[in-house]
């Protein structure tokens, strides 16, 4: 199984447009996708049959009669759009879609194995700095399970 995973600085073109990286596009299997916002200010990239599995998910554990629910369908699904890859290997990004994640030229895409992270470089780059302690914490907590998982104690 090929996975989507690496992290490639792109430029955005003057018509709102990226170019996927090749190594992502190969693990690719449908030219359909879905592109939305994501969270930390980012966009998400799902191929067509990863995005049915989001919607279903979200769907299932959400009721329009909950504000949080509500939200979260508002920020996902509703200014999702389906785009197609051109024979460049290109995406048109939605005016909305490049100014909910503050893309202007200079940009990063990042695979997350089943979708793809899009973020404006400056942003990615000080997201980065800002999360290192959460990532610290969440390294050393995934230590514990895997240690617990095999019968190891500290």
């Amino acid at each position: 199984m090929l996975y989507l995973t690496g992290e490639f600085k792109v430029t955005l073109d003057e018509k709102g447009r990226i170019s996927l990286p090749a190594l992502l596009r190969r693990c690719l299997n449908e030219s359909t996708l879905f592109l939305t916002e994501g969270s930390d200010n980012c966009l998400w990239l799902y191929p067509g049959s990863q995005w049915n599995e989001m919607i279903n998910t979200i769907m299932k554990n959400t009721d329009p009669f909950s504000q949080k629910g509500r939200n979260l369908r508002r920020r996902i699904i509703g200014p999702s759009q389906e785009v197609e890859i051109d024979k460049a290997g290109r995406i048109p990004v939605a005016a909305s879609l490049r100014d909910s994640a503050g893309l202007i030229k200079d940009c990063v895409v990042l695979g997350q194995v089943d979708y793809i992270e899009i973020w404006d470089e400056e942003r990615y780059r000080k997201f980065r700095d800002q999360s290192n302690d959460e990532y610290n914490a969440a390294s050393e907590e995934l230590s514990l399970t895997i240690k617990k998982s095999r019968g190891i104690s500290d």
